[in-house]
């Protein structure tokens, strides 16, 4: 059968080297705040695994992705254990680019914080008079650096960002950093606009980007799941205030008012986490959640 080497353990996923290709497991664990909480969410990692696999086919036009298959048949033996049915994606391998891509359609968490403070999301000036959780004229672009496991990401301009690429590949950066800015803008008004016929919002997101063998830009990692996104309910929606989600700032949320659980979750929090994550997968695409 043989085994094959475990090349990443992240904080809720695994990246299995298999020769020319990767093999990405995405697990049942959860995060918040830069911590791996203590229990584990039921089918979580087959739910966000399917739920990228949509949007990378729905998105294939706008931009080159990394997926290959989410089938295990197609993988090596290694992965038709039961654990690695339907939580796992084999991809092309990706030199990644050091940059987090971040998208903004409404103001909410920390942007809605900083922007009551000073008027600005990431150094960017945005009109007076907004509400929390407003629809921003247009979706801003805000990028982060990839922070090492226990780090924190930190938030860079554009103007850094052309920096951080060009040190990676000079002569490269504008061209990377502006190419991946405008991926980064059009692949969230495609899915925002298909999602809202659906019934969820996407507030925000973040993508992740690397080059091939080619050298062409390749969307990679995950996408669009409740993991990298916020993800409200259309039906109830009302700026001025925050939104109810489908995504895990449900366990945030419950995490800042216990600040004493030590992330361990109660169980009712755990089966409604589940819950969430089940149906906005099937609001989105439209078919029951099967692993």
């Amino acid at each position: 059968m043989g085994e094959f080497e475990l090349l990443y353990e992240g904080k809720v996923r695994e990246v299995y080297d298999i020769g020319d290709k990767l093999v990405i497991v995405a697990t049942d664990r959860i995060s918040a705040f830069d911590h791996i909480l203590k229990n584990k969410i039921t089918d979580k990692g087959a739910i966000l695994t399917q739920m990228s696999r949509f949007w990378f086919d729905y998105t294939k036009d706008v931009v080159l992705n990394h997926m290959i298959s989410v089938d295990t048949a197609d993988m090596p033996e290694f992965f038709h254990a039961d654990r690695f049915a339907g939580s796992s994606m084999m991809c092309k391998k990706l030199r990644m680019l050091p940059i987090e891509c971040i998208v903004r359609g409404y103001i909410t968490g920390s942007g809605w914080a900083s922007y009551q403070k000073d008027g600005t999301v990431c150094g960017i000036r945005l009109p007076e008079g907004l509400k929390e959780s407003e629809k921003l004229p247009e979706p801003i672009y805000t990028p982060s650096t990839k922070a090492e496991l226990g780090d924190h990401d930190e938030n860079i301009s554009f103007e850094q960002s052309i920096d951080v690429l060009e040190k990676k590949f000079p002569g490269k950066g504008q061209f990377y950093a502006e190419k991946i800015r405008d991926c980064t803008i059009a692949l969230y008004k495609k899915c925002a606009d298909y999602a809202l016929g659906k019934g969820i919002i996407i507030a925000d997101t973040k993508f992740e980007f690397g080059l091939d063998e080619e050298g062409n830009v390749v969307l990679g990692d995950e996408m669009l799941t409740p993991d990298s996104s916020r993800f409200w309910p259309l039906e109830g929606y009302k700026a001025g205030q925050g939104q109810p989600s489908f995504d895990k700032q449900y366990v945030r949320d419950w995490l800042k008012a216990n600040p004493d659980s030590d992330y361990l979750l109660p169980d009712e929090v755990v089966v409604k986490t589940v819950e969430k994550y089940k149906e906005a997968f099937e609001l989105l695409t439209g078919k029951p959640f099967t692993r």
